[in-house]
């Protein structure tokens, strides 16, 4: 569950790796984010996790930091589903944070 830019056209890959989160994001110019009103949940974790892709209309959004980010992508369990490229070969930026309880349709 690495994932990784070798990945072919439209493959979609799941990952935990902060690293491989965070490279993903930074290649596309994007940063952590949440949404007003949900910076932290009262435990020191952000509340809504967002990621804020410039040009794409992320103006509601609040910058977090990454560590505060991943606390919180930690403590849920998640997967980070993305996708590298597009089926025209043209970086995607198709994400989805998803449990590992929770199906998936």
């Amino acid at each position: 569950m690495n994932g990784g830019p070798s990945a072919g056209p439209a493959q979609t890959m799941v990952t935990t790796n902060h690293a491989v989160i965070r490279r993903w994001a930074e290649r596309r110019g994007a940063n952590p984010a949440t949404m007003p009103g949900s910076e932290y949940d009262g435990h020191g974790r952000v509340e809504v996790l967002r990621i804020d892709f410039p040009r794409y209309g992320g103006a509601g959004l609040l910058p977090v930091e990454w560590e505060d980010w991943f606390a919180t992508f930690d403590a849920r369990r998640l997967y980070f589903r993305y996708q590298e490229r597009r089926p025209d070969g043209s970086p995607s930026n198709f994400f989805r944070l998803e449990r590992p309880d929770r199906p998936v349709w």
